[in-house]
């Protein structure tokens, strides 16, 4: 199929573009380094913009590049409109977004408002009195009733953090605890206050008129929550599950649309607003990004990378079954039918490398990334790419914890040794689920630090990065990055793709994902085996055309009986009425 480059998404006056657009998410300290410090930054990004344009790229979605203590690599701001020097200058980010632009590209900025960081001026002032005006900006609650501040069991409640212990540190100098739902240096704004929202839909206007295409927000579900901040039912390590109390609170939908009548309404152009959502529900879903509702255009939900979790959460991963990614993606498609809007991913910066984990990262390596791809990427939603992702990068082997750089990480190994389990084991459940493997550097070429700096980088390059690179395989047509390629230019050139419908097929079968999308008169299927072993199937294709395969052998017989080899994956079409 011929390829073309992508300026559908900045010329179309289609209101919901975003449909046949294709997502790509740069990490930016894993993504380029232009200055030889070690660590990428907006320049870096400005040289790798021909990368992202030969894909197909429409839309940039950076991580966050505020200035930042960098206690979760960016993700405890402490100024929202200031660039950390670490990336660069606002100066560099706007030569960025011109660049992005003069591509026919659009640039989504990343929005942490459910808390900043403990170095922000809102939390300096709010932490210097219990009188300060800012006071009630965060979470501030004294000490539980019977208990003087700081005893063992002191805190307002019973919450466990997302990165282990309390949710609640005391400040010595007031006497009272401050509520963070992730690590101490990341304090929760109160939403609940209103000059809390307001500032922050200033800053949101801030960035709209500098020029930026709109926001993706992080954990924004979290941002209403039950303020009579009732304890958790207590789990393995004794603290409580906050989180009936602090998701998809009371006043969640009516933040959202206030954000959406104060951010966005009567502004002229074509914007994304995707929600992070942790623990959100279809239903949920469906309210979320109804546009008649005017709230987001799309939500990440984490349903289906949850799936793999053992008992004792991500860090006891368990087998998956296919069939329950099949039943779990599947009612999403059905759920959100034509009123709702999903986001399709399998891999981000919080996630281990997709195909390390859904495929086969040794003998079946290049199969299984294609195929993972192409069951993807068809659905209905928006797809989107973590960097590397379009190379099919792998986790990487981290020789023990020195080797770690994230904060989950860390906290977790430390804590469950402290608990007496076996470093060996903590460190193979870290290897399989840890973040750290999505934000190893991007693997350019196979020099000594993968064309991603001239220095030692912040956090080791995967070795493998000597055979598994970008530059290895642009020229190669049965590559990984033009595997992708294909699949991005079919979204942007078969209206089915964005819009069709969903049938699931063959939902009970253990090995085989395999699904149709009807639109007008064309119907698109998918099928394509996720195992190790040649299967046969008994699908009917023969008044079908054969679009597009990852196999070597890009032909195949049509017949009522189909033999898929090892992770195959193929693409029908047809075009006469259905």
């Amino acid at each position: 199929m011929t390829l073309t480059q992508p300026d559908h998404a900045a010329t179309t006056t289609d209101p919901q573009w975003w449909k046949s657009a294709v997502v790509y998410q740069i990490y930016p300290r894993s993504f380029a380094d232009s200055n030889a410090d070690g660590v990428g930054d907006l320049r870096g990004i400005r040289s790798r913009l021909d990368h992202l344009q030969r894909l197909g790229i429409d839309v940039i979605w950076l991580s966050p590049i505020y200035r930042s203590p960098h206690a979760d690599n960016g993700y405890d701001i402490s100024d929202y409109q200031g660039i950390d020097p670490t990336f660069g200058t606002l100066a560099d980010f706007d030569a960025l977004l011109a660049d992005v632009h003069a591509r026919g590209m659009k640039l989504v900025m990343d929005l942490v408002v459910n808390h900043t960081s403990d170095e922000h001026p809102w939390f300096v002032e709010s932490r210097s009195s219990i009188d300060n005006p800012k006071r009630d900006w965060y979470w501030w609650r004294p000490a539980r009733d019977g208990f003087a501040p700081g005893d063992p069991g002191a805190e307002p409640t019973n919450w466990e953090s997302f990165f282990s212990g309390p949710t609640w540190t005391l400040d010595e100098s007031t006497g009272e605890y401050y509520l963070h739902l992730f690590d101490p240096k990341q304090p929760d704004l109160n939403w609940e206050n209103p000059e809390v929202r307001h500032a922050v839909y200033d800053m949101m206007r801030w960035w709209l008129d500098r020029g930026v295409d709109g926001f993706r927000m992080d954990v924004i579900n979290l941002v209403s929550k039950d303020t009579a901040l009732p304890d958790g039912a207590p789990g393995a390590t004794g603290l409580g599950n906050g989180f009936p109390h602090y998701a998809n609170g009371p006043r969640i939908h009516e933040f959202m649309q206030e954000m959406h009548r104060e951010v966005f309404d009567g502004r002229d152009g074509q914007y994304l607003t995707v929600g992070e959502m942790p623990g959100v529900t279809w239903q949920d879903a469906v309210l979320f990004t109804d546009p008649a509702r005017r709230e987001l255009d799309m939500v990440f939900q984490f349903e289906h990378v949850n799936l793999d979790h053992g008992p004792a959460g991500k860090f006891d991963p368990q087998p998956l079954a296919l069939r329950d990614l099949k039943a779990s993606l599947g009612r999403w498609q059905h759920e959100l039918g034509t009123t709702g809007w999903n986001s399709l991913y399998l891999g981000n910066h919080d996630q281990p490398r997709s195909v390390s984990r859904f495929g086969d990262d040794g003998e079946h390596w290049r199969s299984s990334a294609t195929a993972l791809a192409t069951v993807l990427h068809l659905h209905r939603g928006t797809p989107y790419v973590y960097q590397g992702e379009e190379i099919g990068m792998t986790n990487a082997p981290f020789s023990g914890v020195s080797a770690l750089r994230d904060v989950e990480s860390l906290n977790h190994y430390h804590r469950a040794i402290a608990a007496g389990a076996d470093p060996d084991a903590v460190m193979a459940a870290l290897r399989t689920m840890g973040r750290d493997n999505a934000r190893t550097p991007v693997q350019w070429d196979g020099t000594p630090q993968a064309g991603f700096t001239t220095a030692t980088p912040w956090i080791a390059v995967n070795p493998n990065h000597a055979w598994l690179n970008a530059a290895a395989q642009y020229d190669d047509p049965d590559s990984v990055y033009n595997h992708y390629r294909r699949l991005i230019e079919l979204r942007h050139t078969q209206p089915v793709v964005a819009h069709g419908d969903f049938i699931m097929l063959l939902a009970d079968h253990p090995s085989v994902y395999a699904y149709q999308r009807h639109h007008e008169d064309t119907t698109l299927l998918v099928v394509a085996n996720l195992a190790g072993e040649a299967i046969d199937i008994e699908l009917d294709v023969v008044a079908y055309h054969l679009l597009l395969s990852n196999a070597d052998d890009y032909t195949a017989p049509i017949d009522e009986q189909l033999t898929l080899q090892p992770w195959e994956a193929r693409v029908y079409i047809t075009t006469s009425p259905r």
